[in-house]
C-alpha cells in the first residue's frame, strides 16, 4: 500500500475517532456517534473533491465508511477508560491534520498541477472535518484555540509539495510533510506557540466623527 495511501486511511480512521470522542464528552447514543464519526472522518476530504470536481473519494470506495463506523463503535465501547477525552481529542486532532494535510495536497497536485492548488486542498482538507465536528457537536472550535493550528496544516502542506515538485521519492515527501505538520501542531500544544494576537482599540463613536 503505498504511503500516501496509507495516510489517508489513517487520517480517516483518526479524525473519525475525534468525531466519536465528541460525541463521547456530549453523551449520545451510538447513532449519534456513527454520524459524527463520519461527518469528521470524510467531510473534508468530501469537501475537497467537490472543489476540485472530481468523484467523492468514500462513493467510490466505501471502505472509509466502513472505516469511520467501525472507530465509532470502538469509542463507544471505550472511551469511558479515558481520563481526559479532551486532551485526547486534541492530540488525535493533531495526527489528522498532519495525516490529511499531506494527503489533500497529494491529490490536489494530481489533479491540478499547481502548488497553490494543492496547498489549499491540503488545508482545507485537514481542516473542514474538524470544523463540522465541532460546529455540530456544540464543542469549542479547535480553530479558535490559541494555539498554531491552520500554519501546520499549510506547512505540512507545502512541505509535502515542495519535496514532490523537487523529485524526492512519494515515501519520503509524504513523511516529511507529516512531520513537518506534527511537529508544529503538537510543539504548539505541548508549549503553547502562538502568533502575536491582535490588539484592537474600541471604535469611536459614530457622534464623534467629522
Amino acid at each position: 500500500m503505498p504511503f500516501v495511501t496509507f495516510l489517508d486511511y489513517a487520517g480517516v480512521a483518526v479524525f473519525a475517532a475525534t468525531g466519536a470522542l465528541a460525541a463521547s464528552r456530549k453523551e449520545l447514543d451510538i447513532i449519534g456517534f456513527l454520524f459524527l464519526a463520519s461527518v469528521t472522518g470524510i467531510g473534508g476530504g468530501t469537501f475537497r473533491d467537490l472543489i476540485l470536481g472530481i468523484p467523492v473519494f468514500w462513493v467510490i470506495n466505501r471502505d472509509y465508511v466502513w472505516i469511520c463506523a467501525s472507530v465509532a463503535v470502538l469509542v463507544f465501547l471505550t472511551a469511558h477508560r479515558f481520563e481526559s477525552r479532551y486532551k485526547l481529542l486534541l492530540w488525535l486532532d493533531a495526527v489528522g491534520i498532519s495525516a490529511f494535510s499531506v494527503m489533500g495536497a497529494a491529490k490536489g497536485l494530481v489533479v491540478t498541477g499547481s502548488v497553490s492548488v494543492a496547498i489549499i486542498t491540503g488545508m482545507l482538507t485537514a481542516t473542514f472535518g474538524g470544523i463540522l465536528r465541532d460546529l455540530l457537536a456544540g464543542e469549542p472550535s479547535v480553530l479558535l484555540r490559541p494555539e498554531i493550528y491552520v500554519t501546520a496544516t499549510l506547512i505540512g502542506a507545502a512541505v509535502y509539495t515542495g519535496a514532490d515538485i523537487a523529485g524526492l521519492a512519494p515515501l519520503l515527501a509524504s513523511i516529511l510533510g507529516f512531520v513537518a505538520a506534527f511537529i508544529v501542531r503538537g510543539g504548539a500544544l505541548r508549549f503553547g506557540w502562538t502568533f502575536p494576537a491582535y490588539k484592537g482599540r474600541p471604535g469611536r463613536h459614530p457622534d464623534d466623527i467629522p
